[in-house]
């Protein structure tokens, strides 16, 4: 199915050795690597023929592994609260121009605890990225991620951010006093602690689900996950605050290790 948005604002099988991504030459510059990081990273939303427009952008998510396999944010999956309204989960495929493809897919793993979500394709696999090793990783390592900020505002085409891996710290953020302590952050408070990846890169909602990867050679180390707020979350367009936080590649590599269907 192909469409053409209308302009208004819409909010990883372990990939060890395959990918349809063709190598890179050694010290690629960053323009090479880009392009060849762009055919792998698709929107994620959902399509309802009735619906105006008919397919809605969630969010970015990044294909791994046998071309298949899409990896993209817990919270960017869509959820259906009346199944007869024929509305369909998938991703979306960015064409020339402002066109699209839309491809469904199926939810096959989740893991909520890390923010992860494993959707698969049915039919032909699309370009693969590798997944990386993000234990390696150290602060001040360059690093750039691509994905769709702005969601469809100016058609679906992938944005690319550099970013320098600013700290390696607790996911856990402090609450200033005990009025900011809700049921969920109660609950997060209860759970070990993991680390995630602070950058220094500035991504807004639509980034979340974007692939952070290394510059040099385009391996995943990191899923996008969300944008330091202050105050109410327009603020994440209108005044960015340029610390964006990402999930570390071992927890997606985790994810997709679990049996699919």
């Amino acid at each position: 199915m192909n469409f053409r948005p209308s302009l208004i604002l819409l909010w990883s099988i372990v990939c060890a050795g395959f990918s349809t991504l063709a190598p890179f030459a050694a010290g690629a510059d960053l323009s090479t690597v880009i392009a060849a990081v762009k055919p792998s990273v698709v929107g994620v939303g959902s399509y309802q023929r009735l619906r105006s427009p008919a397919a809605v952008f969630n969010g970015t998510g990044v294909v791994l592994g046998d071309g298949l396999s899409v990896v993209t944010n817990a919270h960017v999956v869509p959820e259906f609260s009346d199944g007869d309204q024929k509305e369909t989960l998938g991703v979306l495929i960015a064409g020339e121009g402002t066109a699209f493809s839309f491809r469904p897919a199926t939810v096959v793993a989740v893991d909520k605890e890390h923010d992860l979500a494993h959707l698969r394709l049915s039919g032909a696999p699309l370009p693969a990225l590798k997944l990386g090793d993000s234990s390696g990783l150290r602060e001040g390592r360059e690093l750039a991620f691509t994905g769709f900020p702005l969601g469809m505002v100016l058609g679906l085409h992938p944005v690319t951010h550099r970013a320098m891996l600013s700290a390696i710290t607790p996911i856990i953020l402090p609450s200033a006093n005990s009025r900011q302590l809700d049921a969920r952050a109660v609950a997060a408070l209860q759970r070990a602690p993991f680390n995630i990846l602070q950058l220094d890169g500035t991504a807004y909602p639509g980034s979340s689900g974007s692939p952070l990867y290394d510059p040099a050679d385009g391996s995943v180390v990191g899923i996008i996950n969300m944008v330091f707020i202050k105050g109410l979350k327009e603020s994440a367009i209108t005044s960015p605050s340029g610390i964006t936080y990402a999930i570390p590649a071992r927890y997606v590599q985790e994810l997709l290790q679990r049996k699919v269907p």
